[in-house]
């Protein structure tokens, strides 16, 4: 850090609280816009504990080791890591997944994705045997599908085998293992011309242009190449969507997260190819950002 924490001689015992009240305003000063969250979700991980047992431990002296290991994690994310590396996992669709820097950092708008697929599912527009997740990285898509539809199998691509590690790590810690099937290789590439019911994936869509926009926190520490498609962002797009054809049963769906800026060019592209029942899906946020159509 470029401060120092108050010593307790400051203000007798450097308790919880005080080490929470005085991180989040240290993160605040920092330029990070959920300081709170982050002190809390960082204290936890270095104290074993869930975050909300926090609150019943604000007078609690955790000793000189915690604060230590503690200072040092405050000081890597005031420079700009991402507190999910940090502590190296994070929470999608109320499941705990491992993170690395070979993966993307689980965002919440991509749990909407998760959700279009089940209400195909409910609403019996599709049975699916079997579903591809293209560009898996740490697999939260296939594997959070799999513990929603336990008669599924899944199979799950990635050009990255170090990424393809973390979400075998992860399919194991959920138990799908068994019926989520990892492959190394570039987008529909590893299905070997098998089909499939559904195919869904958050590919790359962020153009150069706006990488370089990017905060530091996603430019300097997510993977590139899961995030970058190209000059226009619809590169992968363009490669993806054809190869998809040649994977789906009749009548299978196709599901992709996009930016909200890309969305009606996605559209676009899925109805040139002759997709059905192109739809597009807004965020909790209100942007549009999953598109899908059936085949």
């Amino acid at each position: 850090m470029s401060q120092d924490q108050p010593s307790k001689a400051d203000n007798d015992v450097w308790t919880i609280g005080k080490l929470i009240n005085w991180t989040h305003q240290y993160l605040t000063d920092s330029g990070s816009t959920s300081a709170r969250l982050d002190t809390e979700v960082l204290l936890a991980e270095v104290l074993g504990c869930q975050r909300i047992m926090l609150y019943t431990r604000f007078d609690e002296d955790p000793g000189d080791a915690v604060r230590t290991n503690f200072r040092e994690l405050v000081k890597q994310r005031a420079a700009g890591c991402p507190v999910a590396y940090l502590v190296g996992h994070k929470e999608f669709f109320s499941l705990k997944f491992q993170v690395t820097t070979d993966t993307l950092i689980p965002r919440p708008d991509t749990e909407e994705a998760v959700q279009v697929v089940l209400d195909l599912v409910k609403g019996e527009q599709v049975q699916p045997n079997r579903i591809a997740d293209i560009g898996t990285g740490s697999g939260v898509l296939a594997i959070t599908l799999a513990t929603e539809l336990p008669e599924t199998q899944f199979l799950a691509t990635d050009i990255s085998a170090a990424a393809l590690q973390v979400a075998t790590s992860n399919a194991q810690a959920h138990a799908v293992a068994d019926r989520v099937q990892f492959r190394a290789g570039d987008l529909c590439e590893p299905l070997q011309g098998e089909m499939v019911d559904l195919l869904v994936s958050n590919p790359p869509y962020v153009s150069t242009a706006e990488l370089e926009q990017s905060s530091c926190e996603v430019k300097d520490y997510e993977p590139h190449q899961a995030l970058v498609s190209g000059p226009t962002g619809m590169e992968i797009y363009e490669r993806l969507v054809p190869e998809a054809i040649t994977c789906l049963t009749p009548a299978g769906w196709l599901v992709l997260e996009t930016s909200p800026m890309l969305a009606d060019s996605l559209k676009t592209l899925l109805t040139q190819h002759a997709f059905k029942n192109v739809t597009v899906r807004q965020d909790l946020a209100g942007h549009p950002r999953i598109v899908y159509g059936q085949r």
